[in-house]
């Protein structure tokens, strides 16, 4: 199967697709300046305490409290207690863990109140990001992540990831971190330190532990709400998870981008640093690589798979419901048992990519097609545990009942991955009347003039929709190369597929898209309502 992943560095936000064998199976989109992104430090103070929840309401600084439930405090939270005591008792040097890790731990059904008051400052972690209404959810277990391993402060337990199978691996690896890790600290070694040298995992688990210090030294300089440590750029946070010795190329539009992940992958697997390569066509790369087409065709209520079958996918604030339909679909010489299982099992297929693609969390309640054979619906569960073996988000799958649902529970840390598929009116803005589609070229001569002309902008590029593109681009003689000798070669027109028919954008030599909208292109639309509303009441009083 060949892996690869793309990179699409805009200016607002960063997008990774993963592909195997040129098939969209995961997007992630993350805003360039994001906070509260699940993994960051910020010193808090305590808001107020909510004794019939057990737990904390915590400002950390976003628009709304934080939630810090009792059991995310973790039994070693006297440790961490004590510690932060001394480190903001003496700001001038960072303490030694390993004089605190030993304290005794809380007991699990403790209650918040025993532990904490309101105004107190603590150092807490993102555990899951925003989602709708709701803060951030905190953690006062403290953890670093690298490539190989998670480092735990206070506590001394050496963990190994379950997907690595081999006895004789997993002993090595335990001797290994526990003659190289520092007191007070504990670790999880991760599926990927699997047969890596002693020389990169004790450089990433000193790295981890310079982060740590590094963090406690901006802690005691801080005054609270403080962001203290922040992942790595987000790319290389979005690509460590994923990035597996499977791929076979790396594709970045960004030169700044493309040299933190090839340093990043030359860091963990030097073999593989040339798969890291910078894409520098003008076609939007994700349209080069065919994903475009894939999200469109992907996202929205309903998704088509094979045989003219389909699913549909609808969301609440907590619960997703995927119904399963056989559309027209017909097999000569096929019962309709055997039909309903050939479709059950395609549609799992496309509700497991579905998951992972919109990063769906919660409850996930399928609708299969009604199946009366027992050995069916154990064939169709059975395969639906197998395909979902490969997601990385924990999951919970449940036999189908009776009434032919199957119920999935699915981590959620962010919220789910919406794309809205049906597109705007980009000439009306809402009004309900554009000017004729033949006229639009002639509104594109006006702005390349207002650009070049009045403006005075050079080496910029306007992107339109691939069939107004092929249009003034045909023949030899066509509008375009009409358009370079009027206004000179400062610019260059290309087909961009996330457009709508009659969009158009401008990006500038330094990669900002130029406002181009008029007054008369965003005027009130419901002043256009309004007049077709009264038109519409004269006639049928004219009727009457």
């Amino acid at each position: 199967m060949k892996s690869e992943l793309i990179v699409d560095v805009q200016q607002k936000e960063i997008s990774t697709a993963l592909l195997e064998d040129s098939r969209l199976v995961s997007l992630q989109k993350e805003s360039r300046n994001i906070a509260y992104a699940v993994g960051d430090l910020y010193l808090a103070k305590v808001h107020k305490l909510m004794p019939g929840l057990n737990a904390a309401f915590i400002n950390v600084g976003y628009e709304k409290d934080a939630f810090l439930h009792y059991l995310d405090l973790g039994t070693r939270f006297n440790a961490y207690a004590k510690y932060l005591e001394a480190a903001f008792a003496d700001p001038r040097k960072v303490p030694d863990i390993a004089e605190y890790y030993k304290t005794p731990d809380i007991p699990k059904t403790g209650t918040i109140s025993d532990v904490l008051e309101a105004g107190r400052t603590l150092l807490v972690q993102i555990a899951k990001e925003p989602i709708s209404s709701k803060g951030p959810r905190l953690t006062t277990e403290l953890s670093f992540t690298g490539r190989y391993m998670i480092l735990i402060p206070f506590t001394d337990k050496i963990n190994v990831s379950q997907k690595i199978k081999s006895t004789e691996e997993k002993l090595r690896l335990r001797q290994l971190i526990s003659s190289i890790k520092p007191k007070g600290f504990g670790v999880i070694i991760r599926t990927s330190a699997e047969g890596r040298r002693v020389a990169d995992l004790n450089n990433e688990l000193r790295s981890l532990v310079k982060a740590w210090e590094e963090s406690i030294a901006k802690l005691q300089r801080s005054a609270a709400p403080a962001l203290i440590y922040e992942e790595e750029t987000r790319a290389v946070s979005l690509i460590r998870d994923i990035f597996s010795t499977s791929f076979e190329n790396i594709h970045v539009n960004d030169a700044e981008t493309f040299t933190q992940i090839q340093n990043y992958v030359a860091m963990i697997a030097p073999e593989m640093k040339d798969i890291v390569k910078l894409y520098s066509k003008d076609t939007p790369i994700f349209d080069s690589f065919g994903i475009t087409r894939q999200i469109k065709s992907s996202f929205g209520k309903t998704v088509s798979f094979k045989s003219g079958a389909y699913i549909i996918i609808e969301h609440t604030e907590a619960l997703h419901v995927i119904d399963v339909n056989s559309g027209n679909r017909s097999k000569a010489g096929n019962d309709q048992e055997t039909n309903a299982l050939d479709v059950n099992l395609k549609a799992a297929d496309e509700i497991a990519r579905q998951l992972r693609l919109r990063d769906m969390g919660g409850i996930i309640v399928v609708d299969f097609i009604d199946m009366s054979k027992a050995e069916h619906r154990q064939a169709l569960y059975d395969h639906m545990k197998e395909i979902m073996a490969t997601d990385r988000a924990r999951h919970n799958i449940l036999p189908l009942s009776k009434f032919g649902l199957m119920q999935i529970t699915r981590q959620r840390v962010r919220p789910a991955l919406d794309i809205p598929t049906a597109e705007s009116c980009p000439s009306c803005y809402g009004k309900g009347e554009i000017q004729p589609s033949l006229l639009f070229t002639d509104k594109l001569q006006e702005k390349l003039d207002w650009l070049v002309n009045e403006m005075g902008i050079s080496n910029f590029k306007m992107y339109i929709h691939p069939f107004v593109d092929a249009y003034i681009k045909k023949g030899l003689f066509s509008i375009y190369s009409k358009w370079r000798r009027t206004f000179g070669r400062k610019f260059k027109i290309i087909a961009d597929e996330s457009l709508a028919y009659l969009q158009y954008k401008v990006i500038d030599s330094s990669g900002k898209e130029i406002d181009l909208k008029e007054e008369k292109d965003i005027s009130s639309s419901n002043q256009s309502k309004k007049r077709s509303k009264a038109k519409n009441r004269s006639k049928e009083e004219n009727n009457d």
